[in-house]
């Protein structure tokens, strides 16, 4: 019996012998308002598998900010001036070669070339080429490994995101938070040791499961927390309507129903059920006090910009995900849309842009004021990034792109990553990465091996094989290690 399934059937001993109601009569007794003191000692989050982390550690904590849709590399940071000559003519198919693409580009008769209608600058002592769309990002380009040779096999976005986020292009496996709190466990009590915060501006593509815990328990899917609406967490608080009478009676029938159900037939998922009501009754009060942001002073606050206090914005979530990670939540991860720019690119690219920026910028500027930065891995990309071709009609004011997977930039910050580095390089149309690809379970491996965890020792045997994070493939990128 393998470790894994040793620690699934000691929970179900454990449960079976009485440990669960005791946990579960601890949340009640918070939900229901009774003395915390006269109550059951409060029980840790979920811990790991055990084994983990089985190597020295970089960091403790992620923080990934996702950026769905797919931002331009051409026009944020892989600068090309042979694009400025060819600018209007067809994209030689020399280049093209068999190159994949979507069915949108199926009509189209040319493919004109489309140089960055934007300014790149060297920025940093190594030298960093960033557009004038990142300014801030600009100013803190020293703290960061860029990865300009990122490529994915997917080019339609739920195939990539899904990809990218879980290992394989089906959905139905854990995602990468999933599979860290499954390996490490948590770090604190009244939070999920998983969080998603979703930003409501541009959330095209974005769905639970992209946060999910697949085949995995369900305790280890992302909590998603904060949004434009009253309350931090969707279901935390009382439903309007419903007195705290009837939720108490409502509680206690549920609570004897869970408990007898699963002495019955000692399924695992009862046992989550009963821990998250655990869960439930500490957000209760932890939440509300993370998501009041009074107590932070005004520098920092000015350091996120003027939309840090409005719930929902990028700016305010990024605040969130430092509140979070300082608080002890193992993987936090910021989902930002917005970046599927086939048409109006112009229009659209800078007010993402300029709606991000400031926010990444503070948010690593915080964490290194603070002292979080060295064992806080920060991630950001997207799924895949945009074509050197206009898709749709070229105009002097007006162009799209299209998708593209065979080179995209990703950044890393913190956390055992070489800081002020450039890895990797792409060919003079940023059309194939040329030096030192990074495929996707190659970053995802590399993001595992710096939280401790070897990617091929974390499995979880699901359907009569083992099943991980990187599928049956990548390599950690030791080159942008510390």
């Amino acid at each position: 019996m393998n470790d894994q399934q040793q620690n699934l059937q000691l929970t179900r001993r454990q449960f079976t012998q009485g440990i669960g109601a005791t946990l579960f009569g601890s949340a009640l007794g918070q939900l229901l308002g009774k003395n915390h003191a006269s109550a059951a000692p409060r029980s840790a989050n979920p811990p790991g598998i055990g084994g983990f982390p089985n190597i020295a550690p970089r960091a403790k904590r992620v923080i990934y900010l996702f950026q769905a849709g797919g931002p331009s590399q051409i026009d944020l940071f892989d600068y090309k001036p042979l694009l400025d000559k060819w600018h209007g003519k067809d994209l030689p198919k020399s280049v093209m070669r068999d190159a994949k693409f979507t069915g949108m580009v199926n009509g189209q008769s040319r493919f004109p070339v489309v140089a960055s209608k934007w300014k790149f600058k060297r920025h940093g002592q190594a030298g960093a080429w960033v557009s004038e769309l990142f300014p801030e990002f600009a100013n803190i380009v020293d703290e960061v490994c860029s990865i300009r040779s990122m490529t994915t096999t997917q080019v339609d976005h739920d195939a990539a995101i899904t990809y990218l986020q879980t290992g394989h292009q089906i959905a139905g496996r854990p995602s990468v938070g999933a599979w860290v709190t499954y390996g490490l466990g948590s770090e604190c009590e009244d939070l999920p040791a998983f969080v998603a915060l979703r930003t409501e501006k541009g959330g095209s593509f974005l769905i639970d499961r992209h946060w999910g815990a697949g085949f995995l328990p369900s305790r280890f899917q992302g909590i998603r927390v904060g949004g434009s609406g009253e309350a931090p967490v969707q279901y935390l608080n009382n439903p309007r309507g419903i007195s705290s009478e009837l939720r108490r009676h409502t509680i206690a029938d549920i609570a004897a129903f869970n408990r007898d159900h699963h002495q019955i037939v000692g399924d695992p998922e009862i046992a989550t059920r009963i821990s998250q009501f655990e869960m439930a009754a500490r957000m209760q009060l932890s939440v509300p006090q993370l998501a009041d942001f009074s107590d932070e002073p005004q520098h920092v606050l000015d350091l996120y910009g003027p939309d840090v206090t409005q719930p929902g914005s990028y700016a305010y979530n990024a605040l969130m995900a430092r509140r979070l990670s300082e608080h002890g939540v193992r993987f936090v991860q910021l989902f930002q849309g917005g970046w599927d720019q086939h048409a109006n690119l112009p229009k659209q690219i800078e007010e993402y842009a300029a709606y991000t920026d400031r926010a990444n910028a503070a948010l690593i500027t915080d964490l290194k004021q603070r002292g979080m930065l060295d064992d806080t891995l920060i991630v950001w990309g997207g799924e895949f990034g945009r074509t050197v071709f206009c898709q749709g009609k070229l105009t002097k004011t007006n162009f799209g792109r299209e998708h593209h997977g065979m080179c995209f930039t990703m950044w890393l910050a913190g956390g055992g990553v070489r800081p002020g580095m450039i890895y990797g390089a792409t060919d003079d149309w940023s059309f194939r990465a040329t030096e030192n690809p990074v495929p996707v379970h190659d970053l995802n491996a590399t993001l595992l091996h710096l939280l401790g965890m070897q990617h091929e020792k974390l499995t979880y045997r699901f359907q009569g094989r083992n099943y991980r994070l990187t599928d049956l493939y990548g390599n950690v990128v030791t080159d942008i290690l510390a």
